[in-house]
């Protein structure tokens, strides 16, 4: 089930060139790293990072590589912060209060646990630009929503485990069971049985709202994989933030393959386990942030939803390693089968 490993492909190769660009301050996890480009912008950027912050090698990285590539290119200034487990409402809602209290003009929050917090501190500063990504229940004049197809993603990815299985038999390990992330099982789910109707599905969540750590728990993302291997499965997809380390180490452990979520995991989590990730679902969030930051920069300020789908190269799939290049054709037919409308995603599993 091993094979050489090879170059990213271009999309992949783009997110990694922007992760490279990452910033030389020291993160702190609540005044963030102070960053500075070049000079020549007036916007000040306050970055909010959702559980695991930068470095989570997923999400949150993702963000932070479309922040990196802004002030590489503007000059923006840039400040980071991120969420610590078990947190309360209140602390994300004084977060986001000290990047506009200390004179951003630009609040940035990375994942729907802000949801609240940003429909609440936002129209008490009227004159910053928030932005919230994977949320579109935060509304208000001066708020952005960067959301995705994630489903759509998932789809494809699903396919592709269903297609690799030699056991008929795959999981799925979602870091807290929320709405969004039941997306992904949902998407998961339907391109695995477009692929083998009969094939067998485990789902598990790692813990439930309000509790989000199982988005930066990898012992419980290893635990809940060995399970599933265990049990006769042979691929397991997480979408579980940094927890997704843990199901990498299991799937080792296994012999078996394991899917990563967000970035192209084979480039961005530890190399020792890299040959075991047979693909990713990529979301391109690092360029959901740098668009938004352009469109700041340039003085049109974007608000209101933004998707990003199939359609626009939002969300896909990774082909690292060269694990999947025997069935990309097949990928990529689902893919424009969705996009040309004769496949719809469900969102719900």
């Amino acid at each position: 089930m091993r094979r050489t490993y090879k170059l990213a492909a271009a999309l992949s190769a783009m997110i990694l060139a922007l992760t490279a660009c990452g910033d030389d301050g020291d993160d702190d996890g609540d005044g963030g790293s102070d960053n500075g480009g070049g000079g020549g912008s007036d916007v000040k950027v306050g970055m909010a990072y959702d559980v695991g912050g930068r470095g989570d090698q997923s999400f949150n990285d993702s963000a932070a590589a479309g922040l990196d590539q802004a002030v590489e290119e503007f000059g923006v200034e840039s400040d980071e912060a991120e969420a610590e487990d078990g947190e309360d409402e209140a602390a994300r809602e004084e977060r986001l209060r000290t990047f506009a209290d200390n004179g951003y003009t630009t609040i940035i929050a990375v994942g729907f646990a802000y949801s609240a917090s940003v429909a609440k501190v936002a129209p008490e500063y009227p004159d910053v630009n928030f932005a919230i990504i994977d949320d579109e229940v935060a509304v208000g004049d001066n708020i952005a929503n960067l959301v995705f197809a994630e489903e759509q993603g998932s789809f494809l990815v699903g396919a592709a485990a269903a297609l690799k299985s030699e056991a008929g038999h795959i999981g799925f390990i979602g870091g807290v069971e929320t709405p969004l992330i039941n997306k992904f099982e949902a998407g998961y789910i339907a391109g695995a049985q477009a692929v083998n109707p009969d094939i067998e599905i485990e789902s598990t969540y790692l813990t439930q709202p309000p509790d989000f750590s199982g988005f930066g728990d990898p012992a419980k993302g290893k635990t809940a994989a060995e399970g599933m291997f265990d049990a006769g499965a042979d691929v397991v997809y997480h979408a579980a933030g940094g927890s997704g380390g843990g199901v990498f180490e299991a799937a080792q452990a296994a012999e078996g393959w394991a899917i990563g979520v967000d970035s192209d995991q084979a480039v961005t989590a530890d190399p020792k386990v890299a040959d075991v990730i047979l693909t990713s679902m990529l979301k391109n969030v690092n360029v959901a942030v740098y668009n938004y930051l352009k469109g700041v920069n340039d003085g049109e300020v974007p608000t209101g939803v933004t998707r990003y789908d199939l359609s626009v190269d939002g969300v896909g799939y990774s082909t690292t390693g060269g694990h999947i290049d025997d069935i990309t054709g097949d990928l990529d037919d689902y893919k424009q089968q969705i996009i040309d409308g004769e496949i719809e995603v469900p969102t719900t599993p």
